[in-house]
């Protein structure tokens, strides 16, 4: 793969403006260490400690045919349990990583690709110099140290590059791995462990006749999300699994770059949720089906107690509506093949044995404290998230990103609890509101910025509601509700039993015309933290902005 771009000049600019936060904001110096290229903290005493590299690489993808070249993580356990680390033989995804909640980790990842990059621990909430944010970007050939101390609970979380401007085709050629937590509040819970406990990473891809991955940079496939026509779990297409009759824990992640799901069995059974992201519920939700949109987890009980030998189910993603924007011509015909909203298989569960012994499903999980508006210190104002997509552009509260910026809202009070409104904006309302609480603004004005603000009053262009996954960096939210009024109704209709909105989050699907109103504590670490859609090609076209933590 090729990139044509002076990554010299991108370095000089990505100092450049982490320098002019860093100047703006004097605890940011300290944040840091003064370098963007972090070395081990000689006083950091690890419990566990990992070699992760990035290379260029071949996997077996598509039985039958050649080899695929992919981009892969692969690791090298320095430190720790056996069982911190479980390679997924012969596949492009990254090796499952296991940690237990308390434990000291300290990650040195090489660079060995030829492009730059760096990894996002997506969900973990540690400190910003280990988030993975794009301004710590490293250059082929160097090496990057994280440090941090697993704060979260039991769950399920997965990690990916979060390369500026490159995050969408590095994900999509393989840069991504789960990541499992343990704590000892899961562990006094009757939950299925060991060959009862199992990944189900969904994504979609595109092949050539020769097994080779195919990602378009055409301005259509940017703008409406890049869309496989092949399904791969754990890393394989026509996913098939071989079950007992007793129940099971699935960790379903959607790797997917913008790809949304509604999982659902095939004869109608319902699913049910006992986790949602990085976090198991206060107790099991039962459903129709199942939301998943790109970044989203949910930890499935998937029971086949009382099913015949020889049986069989299929998950599908099943049929719903309104994703995307009604669209004609071209971009009617690239979607044509697998579309959003379209029902097709995932995965096939083979029943093949019987057996006695089987957990029962827990009527309770783990209690957490369900936060309110009354514990948020903004009740009456909170910070918006405006999303739009204005001349070509996706904006998030009429501005794209830049990592030499942040407005006045964007800044934040260390140890608050913040109430977050996001909403479909395309009528300027956004940047009225956010003009109203200040633009405050680190360095000068880009070019860029300024025309993104000049879209915003009167169209002259496209302006497209589409759902988003609204992903936010640093500690997870709960969602305080959902506004439906604005959006259509027989569209909704189709999804909105598949929401799992009581756990914590760190994602959430906001579909077109629907206002999702979250809490969001800011506790432990100061710094800049990220937010943005999570269809990988808005957030590289520039839908992502930043909070900083102070």
């Amino acid at each position: 793969m090729t990139h044509r771009t002076n990554y010299s000049r991108r370095k000089f600019l990505q100092i450049s403006a982490a320098g002019a936060a860093f100047a703006a904001m004097p605890a940011m110096s300290a944040a840091t260490g003064g370098s963007l290229l972090r070395k081990a903290t000689p006083g950091f005493i690890a419990d566990v400690e990992i070699e992760f590299a990035a290379q260029a690489s071949q996997a077996t993808i598509i039985g039958g045919g050649p080899a695929t070249r992919v981009q892969s993580y692969s690791a090298k356990l320095l430190k720790g349990p056996a069982n911190t680390l479980r390679a997924l033989p012969d596949n492009y995804l990254g090796p499952i990583l296991t940690l237990e909640k308390g434990q000291k980790v300290r990650i040195f990842f090489n660079n060995r690709l030829h492009e730059p990059s760096i990894i996002h621990w997506h969900g973990l909430h540690v400190p910003q110099h280990s988030d993975g944010h794009p301004m710590y970007t490293i250059q082929p050939g160097e090496q990057y140290v994280y440090e941090f101390e697993v704060l979260n609970r039991a769950g399920t979380s997965f990690y990916h590059s979060h390369a500026h401007d490159l995050t969408a085709e590095q994900v999509y050629r393989g840069l991504a791995g789960l990541i499992v937590i343990n704590d000892a509040d899961e562990a006094k819970l009757d939950l299925p462990r060991g060959e009862y406990d199992l990944p189900l990473v969904i994504q979609d891809r595109r092949f050539d006749g020769r097994s080779q991955l195919q990602y378009l940079h055409a301005m259509p496939e940017r703008m409406m999300g890049f869309l496989g026509d092949t399904i791969l779990v754990n890393g394989k297409p026509q996913a098939q699994f071989s079950v007992k009759t007793r129940a099971y824990r699935f960790r379903a992640v959607n790797g997917s770059n913008s790809r949304i799901y509604k999982l659902g069995w095939d004869d109608g059974t319902p699913l049910t949720a006992i986790g949602t992201d990085a976090g198991l519920l206060a107790k099991p939700e039962t459903r129709p089906y199942i939301m998943l949109a790109p970044g989203e987890r949910v930890d499935l009980w998937l029971d086949f107690s009382g099913r015949a030998v020889g049986s069989r189910l299929t998950l599908y993603s099943l049929a719903y509506s309104g994703a995307l924007p009604g669209m004609h011509g071209g971009m009617d015909m690239m979607q044509a093949q697998l579309a959003q909203g379209a029902k097709f298989p995932i995965a096939a569960f083979n029943i093949n044995e019987k057996v006695g012994d089987s957990p029962k499903l827990p009527q309770t999980l783990v209690p957490f404290q369900r936060l309110s508006e009354a514990d948020t210190d903004n009740r009456d104002n909170p910070i918006p998230i405006a999303l739009s997509i204005r001349h070509m552009r996706p904006l998030l509260n009429g501005l794209s990103f830049s990592m030499d910026r942040v407005t006045d809202y964007e800044k934040v009070a260390l140890g608050s609890i913040k109430k977050i409104r996001i909403f479909h904006d395309h009528g300027g309302a956004g940047r009225e509101h956010a003009t109203g609480m200040g633009m405050g603004r680190m360095g000068g004005m880009r070019r860029g910025d300024d025309e993104a603000g000049q879209g915003m009053g009167g169209m002259g262009g496209m302006s497209m509601d589409m759902a988003h996954p609204i992903h936010l960096h640093g500690q997870q939210y709960q969602i305080l509700s959902r506004n439906a009024a604005k959006t259509d109704a027989a569209d909704y209709a189709t999804v909105k039993d598949g929401f799992i909105d009581s756990g914590w989050k760190d994602t959430v699907l906001v579909m077109p015309g629907e206002e999702v109103n979250i809490v969001k504590p800011f506790q432990d670490y100061k710094g800049l933290f990220l937010y943005h859609c999570h269809n990988l090609e808005h957030e590289d076209l520039g839908m992502m902005r930043q909070y900083y933590i102070g």
